[in-house]
């Protein structure tokens, strides 16, 4: 079965990669996603079987190789973490293949388009069922590889290419780090598979190695390596950058991207090596600080973004904050709980978000949006439900989820977990207000497209924020898949998506609304131990999940007062008086082009890195290049035999006078040698 799981996206991708211009586009999208559904539905048996029975083990596929001391073999790791990232992964590609049938049926590469989707699912199947680091680093970059193709899909625009090698290049920085936590693993422990490092953590517990001279605790230094490759796949703060210009792909990749598979790879692995976590409390901090302050960060950027793919993008870097301050503060379980239920609901607004940008034939922009409950009101309900999972209203997935997070960071009692505990409530007031922001102006209000308003919708006064406008025709899809309008042209008139655009939104909204309380008690409740049979590793000293119920009764609240605030406040200014948010944008002029422009890090970065970068080699290539290597090189000599040639043509001169006189000068010159040799 777990073969099926594994390998059946393998057979899609080279199926449809290989074969895909013989079978055409249709057959192309029918096999690789008739294989996917395959492999959810087992992916949903496994999970029971594991998570709810006794199905937890190894299953061996090859030997990998052997170096030294270094053995590898390929195998799965089938424990429940591994069987709920099948689940995740399986369930939200499979929908996503679906979708992507009714939202890319004009483009004319679609068999290149789900051979890539097939591809990235395997990559990140192989990552969730590694045995071993070295298998992790394999789907690792895998999965990188295949987000550079699907972020790049329309490579005739030079914006999407441009975003393809951020995600490439920042996503490397982060790798890095994760391949130095990888050999400092096995400096320690000898071994990369997890069975033979887990056992031996409290060993070396203690452990220490000098580098420069001073005293390192291994274990500490080991984990901050491996979360640095965890802050570039998840999108963390300071390896944030790529994400929101990873929007340049198609929406589909958008929800596969950032909703339940690449982004949540840096989660899944700190959980997986919680073991060795555990024992490294300083790391522990450094993941809880970092996640806190993502979290906020990229909740007061998602405020003001008027790409309606962009705030849902900077909604997703924050709730992977969340997640990583729930695995900083020892609940592992909690921030797990979090990826599980964030996937329904995050690809539930992505394929919500791409279902308006269908109907608006592809405009993004919130400002040219409005009063389209009127036009698609299945889509809205989708997107009303996704809305309220993600701000944590009451009995839906991400009430009990994120709220468990908030929870955790006060019950953790220390510094790091105090301020974590209140960057998440300030952002989960600032995630109810862009949210509701969001449903208010597409849904809501006023139309502001069409041949009267379409063009001039920037001008509206509860629309335009301000003084400075950012840049959102650079996220529209490309004109030739625009120009299709899916059939309806001529015609401005919004339109409701197909079914089988609809009903993978259906599916995800089910999740979106039950997931929370369905699996509660088996992540974070009662059932705890049963349910996760040690694939979670905690010390006996951290009580973090019974401390979260001795709490005092205003921090369970507060989620959702933060909830009910942001919602009133962006009624307020987006429904009721809806010039505030210019007059607010106005009055606050350096604030808001600080947060419209992202905290300046790309531009920061742009200065610090690229430019001399590029200075440097711009330098290597003209001066030590071209002038030093190729001039002394091989330029210089080609030059030198060209110059000796061209005087040797000059002596050809085709008169016998002139080389009678040649011959005439050498045997004088003979004579003249022999003569001075035959006196000495």
């Amino acid at each position: 079965m777990y073969h099926a799981i594994v390998f059946l996206p393998l057979v899609g991708f080279l199926i449809a990669g290989i074969f895909g211009r013989v079978l055409g586009p249709r057959p192309s999208e029918i096999i690789t996603t008739g294989l996917l559904f395959v492999a959810a539905v087992l992916s949903w048996v496994s999970f029971i079987q594991v998570g709810f029975g006794d199905g937890a083990n190894r299953v061996q596929v090859a030997h990998w190789m052997s170096v030294g001391d270094l053995q590898v073999d390929w195998a799965f790791r089938i424990d429940t973490l591994t069987a709920m990232m099948l689940v995740v992964v399986n369930t939200v590609s499979a929908l996503v293949h679906l979708y992507s049938i009714g939202y890319m049926h004009e483009d004319p590469h679609r068999s290149r388009f789900f051979a890539y989707l097939s591809l990235f699912t395997f990559t990140m199947l192989m990552l969730v069922t590694a045995d071993n680091l070295i298998q992790m680093f394999f789907g690792w970059e895998g999965v990188g590889l295949a987000s550079y193709l699907l972020i790049g899909f329309w490579y005739q625009k030079d914006s999407a290419n441009a975003a393809a090698m951020k995600a490439f290049i920042v996503n490397r920085v982060g790798d890095f780090g994760f391949l130095l936590g990888i050999f400092t693993v096995f400096v320690l422990f000898n071994g990369v598979t997890f069975d033979a490092i887990f056992p031996r953590v409290a060993e070396l517990a203690n452990a220490n190695f000098t580098f420069l001279g001073i005293e390192w605790h291994a274990l500490t230094i080991a984990c901050l390596l491996l979360f640095m490759g965890a802050m570039g796949k998840s999108a963390q703060f300071l390896l944030h950058t790529w994400l929101p210009d990873a929007m340049e792909g198609p929406t589909p990749v958008s929800a596969l991207i950032h909703a339940a598979t690449m982004v949540t790879a840096g989660v899944f692995m700190v959980a997986r090596l919680s073991p060795i976590f555990e024992y490294a409390p300083a790391a522990l901090t450094v993941v809880t600080v970092i996640g806190g302050i993502t979290a906020f960060f990229a909740a007061t950027v998602g405020l003001v973004q008027n790409d309606i793919k962009r705030v849902i993008a900077y909604s997703t870097c924050s709730q992977l904050g969340y997640m990583f301050v729930a695995l900083g503060v020892g609940a592992y379980s909690a921030g797990v709980f979090h990826l599980f239920t964030h996937a329904f609901f995050k690809a539930l607004l992505f394929l919500g978000a791409g279902s308006v940008i269908h109907a608006m034939h592809h405009e993004q922009d919130m400002r040219h949006m409005g009063a389209l409950r009127r036009y698609i009101p299945m889509t809205m309900a989708m997107m009303l439900i996704g809305n309220l999972a993600l701000t944590g209203f009451p009995f839906t997935a991400g009430y009990y989820s994120k709220d468990a997070i908030i929870e955790a960071a006060y019950a953790a009692h220390s510094t790091a977990g105090s301020f974590a505990f209140l960057a998440t409530v300030v952002a989960a007031f600032m995630t109810s207000f862009y949210s509701w922001r969001l449903f208010f102006l597409t849904f809501e209000g006023t139309a502001r497209w069409g041949h009267g308003h379409h063009g001039h919708a920037a001008h509206a006064p509860h629309v335009h924020e301000g003084v400075e406008h950012d840049d959102h025709s650079r996220d529209a899809e490309p004109a030739h898949h625009a120009q299709h309008e899916h059939g309806h042209h001529g015609d401005h008139t919004p339109h409701e998506s197909p079914l089988v655009m609809l009903l993978p939104l259906i599916v995800l909204a089910i999740g979106a609304v039950v997931a929370g309380i369905v699996f509660h008690d088996a992540f974070i409740g009662e059932g705890y131990q049963e349910f996760w049979k040690g694939a979670l590793f905690t010390r006996p000293e951290n009580h973090i999940l019974e401390e979260m119920h001795h709490l005092p009764g205003w921090v369970p609240l507060l989620p959702s007062i933060m909830m009910a605030l942001g919602l009133a406040l962006a009624y307020y200014m987006y429904i009721l008086d809806t010039k505030q948010p210019a007059k607010l944008a106005a009055d606050h002029p350096i604030l808001y082009r600080f947060l419209l422009n992202k905290w300046y890090f790309d531009e920061l970065y742009d200065a610090i890195f690229v430019r001399p970068a590029m200075a440097i080699g711009r330098f290597f290539w003209r001066t030590g290049d071209q002038r030093i290597i190729d001039g002394l090189g091989p330029d210089g000599i080609s030059a030198r035999v060209m110059d000796v040639t061209r005087g040797v043509v000059r002596v050809q001169t085709g008169y016998v006078y002139h080389y009678a006189f040649a011959m005439l000068i050498g045997v004088a010159a003979l004579v003249t040698f022999y003569l001075f040799r035959g006196a000495h």
